[in-house]
C-alpha cells in the first residue's frame, strides 16, 4: 500500500464542484474561496494530493474570474489605504528626477545615452556624433512604441559596427518572447525584415549586415542559432546550431576587440565557448574547448590570447589564457592561480590593461594589472560595505574603466577610473530631489550564527540615532539561490521606510554567492534548507540584539527568494508580523515534476531531480506549498503575473488558496495578480513606482504603523 502524503487542506472535505464558495466581507467584496478539486499523481512509493491543480489552466475562463475575484477583494481590503498609497507614490516619485540623461558611453565617434522626460513611462534612446554638444538623434522612443500597450520590454538592442543599422527587439506581453526589426539609422527607415519568436539575444558580424539571434523552445530556452542577412526573408533564415541537452541555454556575443563571435552554451554548472572570426559571417563557429560536466569557464579575446575564467580545480575560480590559433584546454596556462577566500566574478580587458572583479570575503574589489609590466593594484573604496556595478566599457583603446559605486546610504554613482594615473573622476550621482541627506542615516555589517556555526552577513541601514530598544519596525529582504550576490544597494523609494523609522537589513544567507562559491554551494541541492535556516537565524538575531522584535519584523523575497518566505513563513511563522513574496516559486514539486513547463529541466542543476528518490524527498521537506499546514500565519501579501514564463502566476495563486484555508489567524492574506506583465512586473516606470507603494502600504497596514 502506498505512503500518503497529506497535502490537503483540513478544510477538503468541503468540495465546491463549481464556482466559488464567497466568504468574510471586506468592504464590499467578500473573499474568493477556490473550489477544490483534488488531483491525485504517485511517483517514488508515495501519494501527492493537489487541491487546486485545476488553476494552472491559464485558458479556463474560471481562472481568470477567481485571479480578477482575487484583486477585487485585495482592493477591497486596502481600500481603506489609497490616500496613503498616493502619499507613498508621490514620495518616491518626488525624489526622482524626472526628466535626467543617464552618463553617455562613448563608441568610436558616437556617444550613446538613454534619457527620461517627465510624465513619460518610458526611455528615449538616443546619441550624438563627435560631441556632446552635437545635435541629439532618438534612435527609439518607446513612449510611442507603447501606445495603445499595456506593457512593452525591449530586448535586443544592438547597432552595427559602422553605426549605421540598428537591430531591436520587443516583448509586448511580458512573456519573454520577442519579435526582432531592424532600423536604417542614417534613414530612420523601419526595414520589413521582421523575425517573430526571438529569445532577446543577437549581434552583428562585422559586414553590417549579418546578424546572428537565439530562437527559445517551447519550455523558454533558447537553444537555436540563426543567421540573418538584411534584406533576405527571414523564414530562409539559416540555422547554425543547436542544442539538444535540455539543461543547456545559449547566447551569442563579440568581443570587445571586435575581432571574434562567441557562442556561449551552458548549464548551470558547465559551459562550452565556441567562437568565430567577426569578419568571416558565413564561418562555422568552432569550439575552444568541449563541454566537460562541472567545469565551468568563460573568455574575453585580447591580441593573441584567449584569457579564461574557469573552476576547473579552482571553487573560486582561477584565470587562464591560451593561444588563439590553439585554444585546447590542453594548451590552458595558468596567469592567476586560486586563492583561498578571493572568487573571481568576472574580467575585462582593455589594450593595455586588465580588470579583475573580485570577491574577497564577502565584499567586492577591484583589481588592475598592467599587461606591460605585470604590476596590479587595487582600486580602494571610501566606505566600509558597499557595492559596485559593471559597465559594458566599450572602448578597447582606453585607459579608463568605467564602474557604478554605491552603498546603503550612498547613491548610485558613476565613475570613469583611469588606470595609468589612479585618478577618479566621477561623471554622475544620481540626484535624490527632496530633504535627502545621507548623513541622516547609517550603515553597518553584522554577523548572525547558523545553527551549524556558519557566520551569516547582514547588511543593514537606518536612521542615524536608531536606538536598540526591540520596537524598530524592520524589512528583512533575502534572496539566496543561484549563487546570485544581494551586495548592499542603494534605493532611493526606501527612504520613505527609513523616514518611518525602519530597519532595512538584507540577509547575505547560503545559496547566495556573496561570500564565495562555496557559500552558494552550501544553500543547494540537498544542502537546500540552510538557505532557509539561515535566514531564520538572522531573523532570531535582530530580535536578540535589540533591534526590532516579531511584531515590528517583516519580510520578503522574490522569485525564488519567494520560495525562501514560502519556506520560512511554514517554519516560522510565529516570527514575523507580515511576509511579501513576489512572484514566488513555491510549488516545488509540481513544477520540478513537470518537464515541459519552462525552464523546469534547467533547474534540476540548482533544486535537484526529484524524479531521483533522494532529491524527491529532501525537496519535499521544504518545498512552501507542499509544507502549507494549519496554523497560524503572519499578514502575507503574494504577488503574482499573468504572463510569467519564469514563475508561472498559479504557484502563487494555488499557495495563496491553500494558506488562505489552512490559516488559522485573522490576519491579511492577500493575491495581486498584474494581469498584463510578466516576471519583472510593470514596465512603465511610474507603474513600477505604485507597485512598490502598496506593497509598502501593505507593510506599514500589517505592521500597525499609523500615518
Amino acid at each position: 500500500m502506498l505512503k500518503r502524503i497529506l497535502v490537503l487542506s483540513f478544510a477538503v472535505a468541503i468540495v465546491v464542484v463549481a464556482g466559488f464558495s464567497l466568504s468574510t466581507l471586506a468592504g464590499d467584496v467578500k473573499r474568493p474561496v477556490a473550489k477544490v478539486i483534488p488531483q491525485i499523481d504517485s511517483i517514488h512509493g508515495y501519494e501527492r494530493v493537489d487541491d487546486y491543480f485545476w488553476m494552472r489552466d491559464k485558458e479556463n475562463p474560471e481562472v481568470i474570474q477567481y485571479l480578477e475575484d482575487e484583486n477585487a477583494y485585495t482592493s477591497s481590503v486596502m481600500g481603506h489605504t489609497e490616500a496613503l498609497q498616493e502619499a507613498l507614490y508621490q514620495e518616491f516619485k518626488g525624489r526622482i528626477k524626472e526628466t535626467d540623461l543617464d552618463v553617455p558611453v562613448k563608441r568610436d565617434d558616437y556617444y550613446y545615452y538613454t534619457r527620461q522626460e517627465e510624465g513619460k513611462q518610458y526611455d528615449f534612446y538616443c546619441r550624438k556624433k563627435s560631441s556632446l554638444d552635437a545635435e541629439e538623434e532618438i534612435i527609439l522612443d518607446m513612449n510611442v512604441m507603447a501606445e495603445g500597450k499595456e506593457f512593452l520590454d525591449l530586448g535586443t538592442y544592438e547597432t552595427s559596427d559602422n553605426h549605421q543599422m540598428l537591430a531591436y527587439s520587443t516583448d509586448e506581453t511580458g512573456s519573454e518572447r520577442y519579435t526582432m526589426r531592424f532600423k536604417n539609422l542614417e534613414t530612420g527607415e523601419i526595414l520589413s525584415d521582421t523575425i517573430p519568436d526571438c529569445a532577446g539575444n543577437a549581434e552583428w558580424a562585422a559586414d553590417n549586415k549579418t546578424l546572428f539571434y537565439t530562437v527559445p523552445d517551447d519550455a523558454w530556452r533558447p537553444f537555436r542559432l540563426f543567421r540573418h542577412t538584411l534584406g533576405t526573408d527571414p523564414a530562409k533564415d539559416e540555422l547554425i546550431y543547436e542544442e539538444a541537452d535540455e539543461k543547456y541555454w545559449m547566447g551569442v556575443g563579440k568581443t570587445k576587440s571586435r575581432e571574434y563571435l562567441f557562442l556561449s552554451i551552458g548549464s548551470k554548472t558547465t559551459d562550452e565557448y565556441r567562437y568565430l572570426k567577426s569578419d568571416n559571417p558565413t564561418g562555422q563557429f568552432q569550439p575552444i574547448e568541449p563541454r566537460k560536466k562541472g567545469r565551468e569557464y568563460s573568455v574575453v579575446h585580447h591580441g593573441d590570447y584567449f584569457y579564461i575564467v574557469t573552476n576547473d580545480d579552482a571553487i573560486d575560480f582561477k584565470l587562464m589564457k591560451t593561444s588563439v590559433k590553439t585554444p585546447g584546454f590542453e594548451n590552458w596556462e595558468e596567469v592567476i592561480p586560486r586563492r583561498d577566500g578571493v572568487k573571481i566574478d568576472d574580467i575585462d580587458v582593455f589594450k593595455d590593461h586588465m580588470v579583475l572583479y573580485e570577491r574577497e570575503h564577502g565584499l567586492q574589489t577591484i583589481k588592475v594589472i598592467d599587461f606591460k609590466t605585470g604590476k596590479d593594484y587595487m582600486i580602494d573604496f571610501p566606505e566600509p560595505v558597499y557595492s559596485y556595478v559593471t559597465h559594458s566599457n566599450p572602448d578597447y583603446n582606453t585607459d579608463l574603466v568605467r564602474f557604478t559605486y554605491e552603498s546603503m546610504v550612498t547613491p548610485n554613482s558613476v565613475y570613469d577610473y583611469n588606470m595609468v594615473s589612479r585618478d577618479r573622476e566621477l561623471k554622475k550621482q544620481r540626484e535624490i530631489l527632496g530633504d535627502f541627506d545621507p548623513n541622516n542615516y547609517q550603515s553597518e555589517r553584522v554577523f548572525a550564527t547558523a545553527t551549524d556555526g556558519a557566520r551569516i552577513p547582514i547588511s543593514m541601514v537606518y536612521p542615524k540615532g536608531m536606538k536598540k530598544d526591540g520596537a524598530n519596525p524592520t524589512y528583512l529582504y533575502g534572496y539566496g539561490s543561484y549563487g546570485a550576490s544581494m551586495d548592499p544597494w542603494f534605493s532611493n523609494i526606501r527612504i520613505s521606510l527609513l523616514d518611518r523609522g525602519f530597519i532595512f537589513a538584507v540577509a547575505h544567507i547560503r545559496g547566495g554567492g556573496e561570500m564565495g562559491r562555496e557559500w552558494y554551494e552550501n544553500g543547494k541541492f540537498l544542502n537546500k534548507r540552510n538557505t532557509f535556516t539561515d535566514f531564520i537565524n538572522c531573523a532570531e538575531y535582530l530580535i536578540a540584539e535589540n533591534y526590532t522584535s516579531t511584531e515590528h519584523l517583516a519580510v520578503s523575497g522574490g522569485s525564488a527568494g519567494g520560495m525562501l518566505i514560502g519556506a520560512v513563513v511554514n517554519m516560522r511563522p510565529d516570527l514575523f508580523q507580515a511576509a511579501v513574496a513576489s512572484v514566488p516559486f513555491v510549488d516545488v514539486m509540481n513544477t520540478m515534476l513537470d518537464a515541459t513547463i519552462p525552464l523546469t529541466v534547467v533547474e534540476y542543476e540548482e533544486w535537484g531531480n526529484p524524479n531521483e528518490k533522494p532529491y524527491y524527498d529532501y525537496m519535499m521537506t521544504y518545498s512552501p506549498y507542499d509544507n502549507v499546514k494549519a496554523q497560524e500565519y503572519p499578514n502575507m501579501l503574494i504577488q503574482s503575473s499573468l504572463n510569467d514564463t519564469r514563475v508561472q502566476y498559479w504557484e502563487g495563486t494555488k499557495w495563496a488558496a491553500k494558506l488562505r484555508v489552512n490559516n488559522l489567524g485573522d490576519k491579511m492574506m492577500l493575491l495581486k495578480t498584474n494581469m498584463g506583465a510578466g516576471h519583472g512586473g510593470s514596465s512603465g516606470r511610474y507603474d513600477v513606482l505604485k507597485e512598490y507603494a502598496f506593497q509598502y502600504t501593505f507593510v506599514l497596514e500589517a505592521l500597525g504603523i499609523k500615518e
